[in-house]
C-alpha cells in the first residue's frame, strides 16, 4: 500500500517549500524526495510519514468519545480537535498502523453501491461521503475520505484515482477516473462493477477447474504415499517376523514401500524442482506470456479461457471507447485488464504499432495480431462496417459471457466428476489391499 510523506525544505533564497510524495516505503519516499531537492536546488529539513493517531475528548457535557484520524503528527491532531473545541485531548498513535488492501468484494460493492446511487441522481460528494460512512473496511474508508476531499479541491479525477490503484486495482482506478470526466458516470461504475464481476467469476472458474483438482489430486497422492511408506508396513511386516506367507499384491506394496521409504527425498526434489522454477518463470513478464498462450491451447478448457479473456477485453473497450478509429489508450487499457499476458503483448506491440505507425484501421490491426478468434474478428469487422464499433463490442462481450459461463459450468462438473471417480478408484484399492492383509492366517500346526 502506498503511504502519503510530506516533506519540507528550504531554497537558495531562504523560502520554506512544503510537498507531499506518495511511495511504498519510507526510503522510496526519501528516494523522490531527494530528487525533487536535487532538480530544484533544495535543501530537505524534514520528511514525516502519514499515519494514524486515535484520540480520546470530552464534549461539554464531560462525556467522553474517541476517534480515529490520520495526520502527520500528534500536534496536527490536537489542533485540529482545539478548534472544534476539544481541550486537553489525549492522543497516541496507532501501534500496528497496518493498511491491508481491501477485499476485491469490498471493493467491487462500493462501485456496484455508487452505480446505483448515480442512477437515483445523488450527487457524488453525498454518494461518497455516505458510501465512507457506511463501510467497515478502514482502508477504503479513509481513501474514500481522501478522495472526496481532493475532488472538492478541485482536483483532476484522473489523477485522485490513480493514487489510489493499489487500493482499488490498476483497471477500476483508471475507470473511476475516467468516470469523473464522463458524461454519465452511473454507466461507467455499471460496466466497472460488471467488469469486476466477470473477472471474478473468471479467477473462481480457474480455481475450480485448475487448482481445487490439482490439490485433491496431491492430497490424495500425499496421503496414500503415508499410508504405504508409514502405516501399511507396520501391519505387514509382523507377518514376516513369524514366517508367514503373504499374498502376492501384499508382498508388491512392500517392496513399494521399501522403496519409497529409501528414495522418497530424491524423487520429492526431482518432482518439485521443476515445479517450483516453472512457478518462478511463469512469474517473470516473458513467462506470463507464454503460459498464458499455452494455457488457450489446451483442449476443451482453452478455448473457454480464450473466450473468457476475450470478453472482458471487449467489455472493457466498449465501455470506454470514444468512437475515434485511432483510439490507443482504449485498446491499451483493454488489453492490461484482459488477464491475458499473450493477448496483451499482441495489442501492445502489434496493433498498436501498427495503428500509431503505419496508420493501419482497427480491424486489420486487431486481425495482424493474431490473438483474436476469427468469430470475434468478423463481428468487429462487421460493427466497423456500419460504423459502430461500440455496439459490436458490446455484443461480443455479452454472447461469450453466456457461452463461458454455461460451457464453463459444464465443465467444472465433469472434472469434479472425474475427481470422485479418482478418489474412489483410490480406495478402492487401499481397501483390497488392506483386505489382503486381512486374510493372512499364521500355518497351521504341525504342517
Amino acid at each position: 500500500m502506498l503511504k502519503e510523506f510530506r516533506y519540507q525544505c528550504v531554497s537558495p533564497n531562504g523560502k520554506k517549500v512544503q510537498g507531499t510524495v506518495l511511495a511504498g516505503t519510507p526510503k522510496k519516499a526519501k528516494t523522490l524526495i531527494q530528487k525533487v531537492a536535487e532538480r530544484h536546488r533544495l535543501e530537505i529539513k524534514k520528511i514525516e510519514k502519514k499515519r494514524n493517531f486515535l484520540y480520546t475528548v470530552k464534549d461539554a457535557k464531560g462525556k467522553k468519545k474517541n476517534g480515529r484520524q490520520s495526520a502527520y503528527n500528534k500536534e496536527e491532531v490536537a489542533l485540529a480537535l482545539n478548534k472544534m473545541g476539544y481541550l486537553n485531548p489525549k492522543i497516541q498513535p496507532v501501534l500496528l498502523d497496518f493498511q491491508m488492501k481491501p477485499p476485491f468484494d469490498t471493493v467491487m460493492m462500493f462501485i456496484q453501491l455508487s452505480s446505483f446511487l448515480l442512477k437515483e441522481k445523488l450527487s457524488y460528494d453525498k454518494i461518497l461521503r455516505m458510501l465512507a460512512e457506511e463501510e467497515s473496511n478502514p482502508t477504503l474508508k479513509e481513501t474514500l475520505k481522501k478522495i472526496e476531499s481532493d475532488l472538492k479541491k478541485g482536483k483532476d479525477g484522473t489523477e485522485v484515482f490513480a493514487r489510489y490503484a493499489d487500493v482499488f486495482g490498476k483497471f477500476p482506478a483508471y475507470m473511476l477516473g475516467l468516470a469523473t470526466k464522463s458524461g454519465n458516470m452511473s454507466e461507467v461504475y455499471e460496466a466497472t462493477a460488471k467488469f469486476m464481476e466477470r473477472s471474478m467469476e473468471y479467477r473462481k472458474s480457474l480455481k475450480k477447474a485448475f487448482m481445487s483438482p490439482l490439490f485433491t489430486i496431491i492430497a490424495m497422492t500425499g496421503a496414500v504415499i503415508y499410508y504405504i511408506i508409514s502405516i501399511f508396513p507396520s501391519t505387514a511386516k509382523m507377518f514376516l517376523k513369524f514366517g508367514m506367507e503373504i499374498p502376492p499384491l501384499t508382498a508388491a506394496t512392500l517392496k513399494l514401500s521399501d522403496f519409497l521409504g529409501a528414495n522418497w527425498w530424491w524423487m520429492f526434489l526431482m518432482t518439485a524442482g521443476p515445479v517450483v522454477a516453472l512457478m518462478v518463470w511463469w512469474a517473470t513478464p516473458q513467462g506470463r506470456v507464454i503460459r498464458d498462450r499455452l494455457l488457450i491451447k489446451i483442449p476443451v478448457i482453452g478455448p473457454l479461457l480464450h473466450k473468457s479473456s476475450i470478453e472482458i477485453f471487449f467489455r472493457v473497450f466498449a465501455a470506454i471507447y470514444s468512437g475515434s478509429e485511432n483510439n490507443i489508450e482504449t485498446l491499451r487499457a483493454s488489453a492490461e485488464a484482459c488477464k491475458n499476458a499473450y493477448i496483451e503483448k499482441g495489442i501492445k506491440e502489434v496493433t498498436i504499432p501498427l495503428m500509431l505507425k503505419e496508420g493501419m484501421s482497427l480491424v486489420p490491426a486487431l486481425e495482424t495480431a493474431k490473438v483474436f478468434n476469427p468469430t470475434t474478428l468478423s463481428r468487429i469487422r462487421s460493427g466497423a462496417e456500419v460504423g459502430n464499433v461500440m455496439q459490436a463490442a458490446k455484443m461480443i462481450a455479452l454472447f461469450y459471457e453466456r457461452e463461458t459461463s454455461y460451457k464453463m459450468q459444464g465443465l467444472i462438473d465433469s472434472i469434479q466428476t472425474f475427481i470422485g471417480a479418482f478418489i474412489a478408484i483410490v480406495i478402492t484399492a487401499l481397501t483390497v489391499v488392506s483386505a489382503e492383509v486381512a486374510l493372512v492366517s499364521p500355518p497351521t500346526p504341525g504342517m
